[in-house]
């Protein structure tokens, strides 16, 4: 089943096959895309996009982008827009991706940006 979970009003997250569906991102208000992997594509539909070239490794350096990403979606936000930020999966680089915008702009904890996410990231 193609879906995209809230984690705030503005931040979607998502798996790359559902955050690539047209329909699912007109439906969803979605105006920004941040892909963070080196192979999965972009929606077709005509929105932003921010890729975070990354693999699916824990040697990658994901911090390099936590400000760029969470900075994204705060100004997408601002703009009254909606950030999906999705990778393969949705599970790991994407939820780590959240959880920094949530620890930078909503001042959070740790424990406190996992925790807002719900279930969403886990």
């Amino acid at each position: 089943m193609l879906q995209l979970c809230k984690i705030t009003d503005a931040l979607l997250i998502g798996n790359a096959r559902s955050a690539c569906s047209d329909e699912l991102i007109g439906r969803e208000g979605v105006t920004l895309c941040v892909n963070v992997s080196k192979q999965q594509p972009f929606p077709s539909a005509r929105v932003g996009t921010l890729r975070v070239p990354v693999y699916d490794d824990p040697n990658e350096n994901l911090y390099k982008y936590f400000d760029r990403c969470a900075d994204a979606v705060q100004d997408e936000a601002g703009r009254g827009g909606r950030t999906v930020v999705y990778c393969k999966n949705g599970r790991s680089r994407s939820a780590t991706v959240c959880v920094a915008y949530l620890m930078k702009h909503r001042s959070l904890s740790l424990t406190d940006a996992f925790q807002e996410g719900g279930t969403v990231v886990q």
